[in-house]
């Protein structure tokens, strides 16, 4: 090719060297934008606690502290050696076989966890009272709504709702959420468990049953899969707010709570059984991709 002929071949073929560049940089820039946004909130070691008035929104208390203050001045839920477990899906066309009454299978096993009392939280600025919401919310934005009632005076088959800070032991099976404290080793944490005791288990596992969910939990706010009982989705991970809304939640609800409910009969409204997860690579390479379609048009 004659060299005097190579500046008009680039116009017309291809971009400069300086247009190359400059089009990878803001590929890169989208494919990490992309990461940014798609990522869920790491392990937590921090929580706030947060008092709301009914009348005006204003905080009438709040108060931060971390998990080793909790393990140092409140009571200690769970010993290190007892496993928790939550029931995912049964998926069934039958409502009682997907209700599963007897507590047969789909348990997810959280591991040997300790941690801190959603209620005893609650009093570290002034407690919660009847008619009133607790809001558990994570880095992230996802959050679940509770009333008084199975916050500070739970039925013991549905248990305190524990802030979990420390896991003893991994599950044996699904899941793993490493062994120890946030953020390095208990990287499920800070996390959202229900320690629900024995007693409509046959084999004396504490497992909080998508039945006992049935009998313990508010139509309202009972945690639906594909429309099939799942109360898994209420262990939210990476917890880092507890608000107390004087009189009930009123304000805006986030869509991966309940934007995408859908009618589940008289059972209550269907959500998504997920917890927030990193994001996929795929997107994160779909966007680089797309990113890219400009330069590889010119090339």
């Amino acid at each position: 090719m004659n060299t005097s002929m190579i500046p008009m071949y680039a116009k017309q073929n291809g971009p400069s060297g300086p247009k190359i560049l400059c089009r990878l940089t803001v590929a890169v820039i989208v494919a990490a934008l992309l990461l940014c946004a798609g990522a869920a909130a790491g392990p937590t070691t921090n929580i706030t606690v947060t008092k709301i008035a009914a009348d005006t929104g204003d905080v009438i208390a709040e108060k931060t502290v971390d998990y080793l203050w909790m393990q140092a001045n409140l009571p200690v839920q769970g010993d290190g050696v007892t496993h928790y477990y939550h029931q995912g899906p049964v998926f069934s066309d039958d409502k009682e076989v997907a209700w599963d009454r007897n507590e047969t299978t789909n348990f997810k096993d959280h591991g040997a966890v300790m941690g801190t009392d959603i209620a005893d939280l609650c009093e570290l600025v002034g407690g919660a009272a009847p008619g009133d919401e607790i809001m558990v919310k994570a880095g992230d934005g996802y959050h679940v709504e509770f009333p008084y009632e199975n916050v500070c005076t739970p039925d013991p088959r549905q248990g305190p709702m524990v802030v979990t800070w420390y896991n003893g032991e991994d599950a044996v099976s699904g899941e793993r959420a490493g062994v120890g404290y946030p953020p390095e080793d208990y990287y499920s944490g800070m996390r959202l468990i229900f320690f629900a005791d024995t007693s409509t288990n046959a084999e004396g596992k504490h497992i909080y049953g998508n039945w006992d969910m049935h009998e313990t939990m508010p139509g309202s706010v009972q945690h639906f899969f594909d429309l099939m009982p799942s109360n898994n989705g209420y262990t939210v991970k990476h917890v880092d707010e507890i608000r107390i809304y004087e009189g009930g939640f009123t304000g805006e609800t986030s869509a991966p709570v309940k934007s995408l409910q859908a009618e589940a009969g008289e059972t209550g409204a269907a959500m998504p059984d997920t917890t927030p997860t990193p994001a996929p690579l795929a997107l994160i390479a779909a966007g680089f991709a797309l990113a890219l379609v400009p330069l590889r048009r010119r090339l």
